[in-house]
């Protein structure tokens, strides 16, 4: 079993102990040349040779700053991924990655190697033997040559360029001013960049600002506005994304390749390594070393303390616990060493400020209004539990984006679940949201919007679940509490269902052998559940006929495998219908029994 939960995470040393400890058991997965990792037999969108591939790769996001910060744990580990970086470049070898063409996968594995050109090119470039040299050159200049997709995927080709510069190479620079142009159109305000038009996700943090601060800290020099332009975006959004986190560091699981974990954290350890903090405003706190560090600790401290390895040590594909239904099609068994992204911090040495900081909590606004990223996001008074409520951000392109991108609330306690299979609510699991079906059908919930309005009190969107059937929703944040008003236009009969949070009935991993203590209730006019992670209740105050905790199907939670639904049921007739309801969520050791007078006040409004 892996000791990861024991290791205090508090010193450089700590952080770079926990990146060789990682490593460690993959070295028996190496292939016989070196060049890949097998990991497990679950399949991609690509074959399984590239998936090892990649899973070789993503390793380097942490060996490369180890070898930078002079870290002795990275010694030997790279003298195995030197060899693998040899063979698995040469077109002669057995271990060969391939030559590569449009949209391919390998251009994603290419950008960490264009880093390390930049990081550390002796040992990256100048110790190879001269035909290595010339390999990886061409093996990587492969990548000037073909179409990638118009998004996060055009830095893979900047950051190479930017590595053939460092060592001397010819670089693609009009490639480089082609790209850079379409990366600009993505950027929003805010800080915020989009990757699918319509997402604002963890792919603006650890995509676009994680690698324009890589470019930042090896550009500057030679283009030094740029650079400055990539430091004071993610000034920026630095405060904004930092309040996606709660004071245990549980960041909020909302969207997709949720699999990266830990990753939560890249952004804040790349800050670090471009020397970025905030200064505060008049809407946030300063951000400065101690609470960057703690941001970046806590996050990885809480994700060790979950059952998120195999009992050798290695990365599952799933989030709080291994699960591979909420996956999407490129999550491959070496996918989620994506996450050790968040050891660039370790190319600092001891003596930074970052590591020579007293590590300090900050606490965000107990109201958030992000009107780029379309969500209010609000924290409980003890900041424990951070809420986000969303107007919704569709790409209909990957698995399972309505309850990735689509619910009404998205909690770092209580995550969040996918759908089984839609033809109960069981297997349905529809937390955060109204589903709706006619005459036993399938059950639909929201997926996309026609239009949406955000303020700083509440998120109202037009949403239509099927045809003939349209839905003016508000969502009205109250404390650890938030009013749903749903008017509804129908042509036909409809059975709908309400779902509070889904609480966990137990937590996984380790844990004592006596029972764990957990409650539930239903009635005519509420359901509420209780468990080790704290409670959810949900109140009918119009429309509805009685309350249900729905027990959905094991490992539909991203959190916990199995969890309660507090859920509200109705019986609409065609015409008009008004909906209303109260959902509480808190982490503490308590449940309510009477609604807030606040709460009632709200509700009122929407009579």
């Amino acid at each position: 079993m892996n000791n990861y939960a024991s290791n205090p995470l508090s010193s450089r040393a700590d952080v770079a102990r926990l990146a060789a400890d990682m490593i460690a058991p993959l070295i028996d997965c190496l292939s016989p040349g070196k060049a890949r990792l097998q990991l497990g037999d679950t399949g991609a969108v690509y074959d399984p040779a590239i998936a090892g591939m990649e899973g070789w790769s993503r390793v380097l996001w942490a060996l490369v700053p180890m070898l930078a910060g002079k870290c002795p744990e990275a010694e030997a580990p790279w003298r195995l991924w030197r060899e693998g970086l040899i063979h698995g470049t040469d077109p002669a070898d057995p271990e060969y990655w391939g030559d590569i063409g449009p949209f391919d996968q390998r251009m994603v594995e290419m950008a960490v190697m264009g880093m390390a050109l930049c990081m550390i090119p002796d040992r990256f470039y100048f110790e190879l033997p001269g035909a290595a040299q010339r390999n990886l050159y061409n093996w990587l200049n492969q990548i000037n040559r073909y179409d990638m997709p118009l998004n996060n995927w055009l830095f893979f080709r900047v950051l190479v360029n930017i590595g053939f510069m460092h060592v001397g190479l010819p670089a693609d620079e009009a490639r480089m001013a082609a790209d850079f142009d379409e990366l600009e159109s993505h950027y929003c305000a805010d800080g915020w960049y989009y990757d699918k038009p319509a997402q604002r996700d963890y792919y603006t943090l650890w995509a676009f600002h994680y690698y324009g601060l890589v470019y930042a800290r090896f550009m500057a020099d030679r283009d030094p506005e740029r650079s400055a332009r990539f430091i004071e975006r993610a000034r920026l959004i630095l405060p904004r994304f930092a309040a996606w986190f709660d004071g245990e560091g549980r960041g909020l699981p909302y969207g997709r390749s949720l699999t990266y974990r830990f990753a939560q954290g890249a952004f804040f350890s790349a800050c670090a390594l471009a020397g970025l903090t905030f200064d505060g405003d008049n809407t946030f706190a300063p951000i400065g070393w101690g609470e960057l560090k703690g941001l970046l600790l806590r996050n990885l401290r809480q994700w060790m303390a979950r059952p998120i390895f195999d009992r050798d040590g290695i990365l599952t594909i799933g989030y709080g616990y291994p699960n591979l239904i909420f996956a999407e099609g490129y999550n491959a068994p070496g996918s989620p060493y994506w996450a050790m992204k968040v050891f660039a911090v370790l190319a600092l040495p001891e003596a930074h400020p970052f590591w020579q900081a007293e590590e300090a909590p900050w606490t965000p606004p107990a109201v958030l209004l992000d009107e780029q990223a379309r969500q209010l996001v609000t924290r409980d008074a003890g900041n424990r539990h951070v809420i986000a409520y969303t107007a919704g951000n569709h790409a209909y392109e990957h698995a399972h984006e309505d309850e990735k991108y689509e619910k009404f609330a998205y909690s770092t306690a209580f995550a969040f679940s996918v759908v089984k299979e839609a033809g109960t609510l069981r297997k349905g699991a529809y937390d955060s949201m109204l589903a709706l079906r006619r005459e036993n059908g399938l059950w639909h919930g929201r997926s996309g919007f026609d239009a949406f309005e955000l303020t700083g009190r509440e998120v109202s969107f037009t949403w239509r679940p099927m045809d003939g059937v349209q839905i003016d929703s508000r969502v009205i944040p109250v404390g650890s509490w938030h009013v749903r008003c749903h008017h509804i236009f129908s042509d036909y009969p409809l059975e709908a269902a309400e779902g509070a949070f889904a609480v966990p009935s137990e937590l996984p991993g380790p844990r004592p052998c006596e029972p764990v203590r957990t409650a539930h209730a239903e009635g005519a006019d509420r359901a509420f559940a209780h468990g080790p992670a704290g409670s959810s209740a949900i109140f009918a105050l119009a429309g509805y006929a009685r309350g249900e905790v729905i027990w959905p199907e094991p490992n539909t939670n991203l959190m916990a495998p199995r969890t309660l639904i507090p859920t509200l049921h109705a019986a609409l007739q065609p015409g008009e219908t008004r909906l209303v309801c109260a959902v509480y969520a808190g982490v503490d050791d308590d449940m309510p029994t009477d609604l807030p007078e606040e709460v009632l006040e709200i509700a009122k409004q929407c009579l």
